[in-house]
C-alpha cells in the first residue's frame, strides 16, 4: 500500500552532515533558462551575447523552427570580436537598434552574458545603462550571466530576477509576492486556491508584462515557488522584504504546508483553510497514490543538476514511499530548502557540488532502481542496465501545486513502469 502521508520524522536531515563536492561537472548553462523565461515574459527578449555554439543551444532547446520568430535570440561573437579587433561594444549597439526598430512590441530588453562574452570582459552591464538612457521609458534594458562555467543551468532564472529587483517600485502595501516563473495554467490555480482563502493583493516576479504592478518594500511577504532562487531572495530582502519559509509546493503534502504558511501569515482560519483546500487535496492524495503504486518501496538516487532534488527527494519519499539512497544539488541554501529538510527523514546522503566520477562510483554500487540525472549521464547509465530520470524535464514540466500532484508522481513512475515492462518481455 503506498504512503500518501508520512508523519513528520523524529529528525530531519537540516542538520545532517552534507558531503562538499568540487571537480567535475555535468550540467546545461543558465542560458537554458530562456527557454521557459521567454514564455513567460510575452513583452521582453532575451538577446544571448555569445557564440554560435549558444545559438545552437537555443535554437536546439526550444526547437524554434527557422522561420518562427522568438523573443530571444544571439548576437554572434565573431573571431574578430573575440580577438580583439573590432569594438564589441559598438557592434553590439548597432545591433540592438536594429531589434528594437524591427520589434517594437519588446518592452523589456536582457542582454545575456555567455562564456565568450565574459572570457573578453565584455561589460554588459555599462551596456544596459546606455541602452537604458537611450531608450527609457519605451524599453527597460537589463542585463545578466547565463554562463555556465560557474553555475548550473536553474541560476540563469535566477540570475535574471535578481536583475529585475533592483528597478522595482517601493511600496509600503502590505502583499504577497510569488517568486518564480510557473506555467500559466499552474500560476492561475494558485492565484485561484489563495483568492478563495482570502489572501492578497498578489503580485508575481517575472510579471507576464512590463506594464504589470510589481512592487517590493518592507510590508511585501515572499513565498517562493522554486528552490533555486536563493539571489533573488537576497536581492528582494535588501528592497525590506521578508521571505516566508516553507516546503516547496510539490505534491499534497508540500502544496498544504506551503499554502498553511501563507494562510497563517494572513490569517487565514483553519475553518476557510479546510473548506478552501479539502477537495483539491483529495483529488492529489487520490492522484498521486495512484501514479505512485510502482514508486512505493523503490530506490532512488539523485545526482545534482536543478536544486529541486531536495524537495522532490521529499515529495517521494513521504508521498510516495520510496528510499532516497543519495540526494545531490548544486548548491544547499538552508534558508530556501531548510523546510524541506526538516521533513526530509535521516538516512540518504546529502551532497553538495558535483564530481562525476566518485558520484557514478556510488551509484554504481547502490543499484538504485531510478536515478535521476542530467542528459549527459542518463544514456550511458541506461546502457549498464540503470532506470534513468531526465531532470531537465522537472523543470519544463507543469508540477506545482494540487492539480499537477499526479503528474509528478508519473514523471517516475513511467521509467520504473517502462523498466519493468521490458524486464517482463525479455524474461518471456
Amino acid at each position: 500500500m503506498t504512503r500518501n502521508f508520512a508523519p513528520p520524522p523524529a529528525a530531519g536531515c537540516r542538520t545532517a552532515p552534507i558531503l562538499k563536492e568540487r571537480g567535475q561537472r555535468e550540467v546545461f548553462c543558465g542560458l537554458t533558462g530562456i527557454i521557459w523565461l521567454h514564455r513567460k515574459m510575452q513583452d521582453a527578449f532575451f538577446l544571448v551575447v555569445g557564440s554560435r555554439t549558444c545559438a545552437h543551444l537555443l535554437q536546439s532547446a526550444a526547437g524554434v523552427m527557422i522561420f518562427a520568430e522568438p523573443r530571444f535570440g544571439t548576437a554572434i561573437l565573431e573571431e574578430q570580436d573575440l580577438a580583439g579587433l573590432a569594438d564589441a561594444h559598438a557592434e553590439l549597439e548597432r545591433e540592438v537598434e536594429r531589434l528594437l526598430s524591427r520589434r517594437p512590441d519588446i518592452r523589456q530588453l536582457f542582454l545575456v552574458g555567455s562564456c565568450p562574452s565574459e572570457v573578453i570582459k565584455l561589460d554588459l552591464a555599462r551596456a544596459a545603462e546606455r541602452l537604458t538612457q537611450r531608450h527609457a521609458p519605451r524599453v527597460r534594458v537589463l542585463n545578466y550571466s547565463g554562463s555556465g562555467i560557474e553555475t548550473t543551468f536553474t541560476e540563469g532564472e535566477d540570475a535574471c530576477l535578481a536583475s529585475m529587483v533592483p528597478v522595482l517600485p517601493e511600496t509600503d502595501a502590505r502583499q504577497l509576492m510569488l517568486v518564480g516563473a510557473l506555467p500559466d495554467v499552474v500560476e492561475d490555480q494558485a492565484r485561484d486556491l489563495l483568492d478563495k482563502l482570502g489572501v492578497g493583493p498578489v503580485t508575481v516576479l517575472p510579471a507576464a508584462r512590463a506594464s504589470d504592478q510589481v512592487a517590493v518594500g518592507p510590508n511585501t511577504v515572499v513565498a517562493l515557488t522554486q528552490p533555486f532562487l536563493g539571489e533573488t531572495l537576497q536581492c528582494l530582502e535588501r528592497r525590506g522584504a521578508r521571505h516566508l519559509p516553507a516546503p516547496f509546493p510539490f505534491g499534497e503534502e508540500g502544496t498544504t504546508a506551503w499554502l498553511r504558511a501563507v494562510a497563517a501569515e494572513f490569517g487565514v482560519s483553519d475553518e476557510r483553510f479546510e473548506e478552501v483546500t479539502a477537495a483539491p487535496r483529495a483529488r492529489a492524495r487520490k492522484a498521486v497514490a495512484q501514479a505512485a503504486e510502482v514508486l512505493n518501496g523503490r530506490s532512488v538516487f539523485f545526482f545534482p543538476d536543478s536544486q529541486l532534488e531536495i524537495p522532490l527527494a521529499r515529495f517521494l519519499t513521504r508521498e510516495c514511499g520510496m528510499d532516497a539512497v543519495e540526494v545531490g544539488a548544486p548548491y544547499i541554501n538552508k534558508q530556501v530548502v531548510g523546510a524541506d529538510l526538516d521533513l526530509l527523514a535521516e538516512g540518504p546522503v546529502l551532497s553538495e557540488g558535483q564530481d562525476v566520477d566518485l558520484q557514478l562510483d556510488r551509484v554504481r554500487a547502490a543499484r538504485p532502481d531510478l536515478t535521476v540525472c542530467g542528459l549527459g549521464l542518463a544514456n550511458p547509465l541506461e546502457a549498464e542496465g540503470l532506470t534513468t530520470k531526465w531532470a531537465i524535464e522537472l523543470v519544463f514540466t507543469p508540477v506545482h501545486f494540487y492539480e499537477q500532484a499526479g503528474d509528478l508522481a508519473g514523471l517516475f513512475s513511467r521509467p520504473i513502469r517502462r523498466h519493468d515492462l521490458l524486464k517482463l518481455e525479455a524474461v518471456e
